[in-house]
């Protein structure tokens, strides 16, 4: 599917409020927490939409139907993307890769070298779920299996890595998926 890629700060609010809508219906079944209510939807809209933050929407056609977020870390070398949504009737269907390599070619022309993430199991869909990782974290990311369908698998197939897992960041068996990726031209 072939989208328009622009900059969610010059969407009308109609569309940044279904940009808020969007955000709540994605992570509904696998991250309920993140963003439960449309008030918590409104601000991180709100927030990617500050002047270092790096935010672009997709539209097919005047319908907004995902965006992504990302902001710069360690001195502009690093940017890390979040949050990613696309709206859950237009998933699978290239949106998510579009916005990923839109947000990759953005960055590069900052001039930084990686793009990092971090992908929540909070709903139980990774081998990494539910289970006690310390004292043997590596051996974890090792093993690491996707049981439902769990994003960490689409950012790996964009050529993302996963370089770390922190045990309970979500509350007890509920880590984060740590992954990166490499933005310079040269490597």
């Amino acid at each position: 599917m072939a989208v328009d890629i622009r900059a969610l700060a010059d969407l009308e609010p109609q569309e940044l409020e279904r940009a808020a809508h969007i955000l709540v219906q994605a992570f509904a079944e696998m991250a309920p927490a993140a963003w439960p209510t449309m008030a918590e939807a409104r601000q991180e809209v709100k927030e990617c939409m500050d002047s270092q933050y790096l935010a672009l929407a997709a539209m097919d056609d005047s319908e907004l139907v995902g965006w992504i977020g990302a902001r710069p870390q360690y001195d502009g070398h690093v940017w890390e993307l979040h949050p990613l949504a696309v709206a859950v009737d237009h998933q699978r269907r290239g949106i998510g890769r579009a916005l990923v390599q839109a947000l990759e070619a953005e960055v590069r022309l900052r001039d930084a070298d990686t793009i990092i993430l971090g992908t929540d199991d909070e709903a139980g869909w990774t081998s990494a779920a539910n289970t006690n990782l310390y004292g043997c974290v590596w051996q974890h990311i090792r093993e690491l299996r996707n049981l439902k369908n769990h994003p960490f698998a689409f950012y790996q197939r964009l050529g993302f890595e996963v370089v770390g897992l922190l045990p309970d960041a979500n509350g007890p068996g509920k880590p984060d998926i740590m992954m990166a990726k490499s933005v310079k031209n040269t490597r």
